[in-house]
């Protein structure tokens, strides 16, 4: 199966409300096979196309880990504050639902860095001019490569869940 059909099975399964957050795989080959056809100018707008990609997916990135941040210091305080057991299941539910978002986000990240590992490959052959020394060190320093933080959220709620089921 081809890497944007697989793409966008995955999105379509688990991620559909993120589906424009991806890397526009589509449009990056389009564009790169506009290169493989004209002059070299073309490179110049595939590779401005590939950094505004890069960059929509660490905004939504960024955005979302901001996101998580806030909601697990509101779960770690409802977790302290637990009054009934209505309270305690909810809650339960709701750090299982954070866990699961948190899991998405890392598949997210994988499978952009998929993507553009693959495009860039497709680059290089198609147009015998390798970018992967330049551009792959950089994305591996990028925002939604490094998980360190959502890692350590979902240590965090396995933390607050055996806290719960004790």
């Amino acid at each position: 199966m081809k890497f944007g059909k697989s793409l966008r099975n995955e999105i379509a399964k688990a991620l559909s409300a993120w589906e424009n957050e991806f890397i526009s795989y589509k449009e990056l080959k389009k564009q790169l096979n506009l290169i493989a056809q004209q002059a070299a100018g073309e490179r110049i707008g595939f590779i401005t196309l590939l950094d505004s990609e890069l960059e929509k997916v660490n905004k939504f990135f960024i955005e979302k880990e901001e996101e998580y941040i806030i909601r697990g210091k509101e779960l770690k305080e409802r977790v302290a504050n637990l009054e009934s057991i209505g309270d305690r299941t909810q809650v339960k539910l709701d750090i299982l639902e954070f866990h699961r978002e948190m899991v998405l986000l890392l598949q997210y990240s994988v499978l952009n860095f998929a993507g553009l590992l693959k495009i860039v490959k497709k680059h290089n052959k198609k147009t015998g001019i390798s970018i992967s020394l330049a551009f792959m060190p950089m994305v591996l320093q990028q925002p939604f490569f490094i998980t360190d933080l959502i890692c350590k959220l979902l240590k965090e709620c396995e933390v607050m869940l055996n806290q719960l089921f004790l």
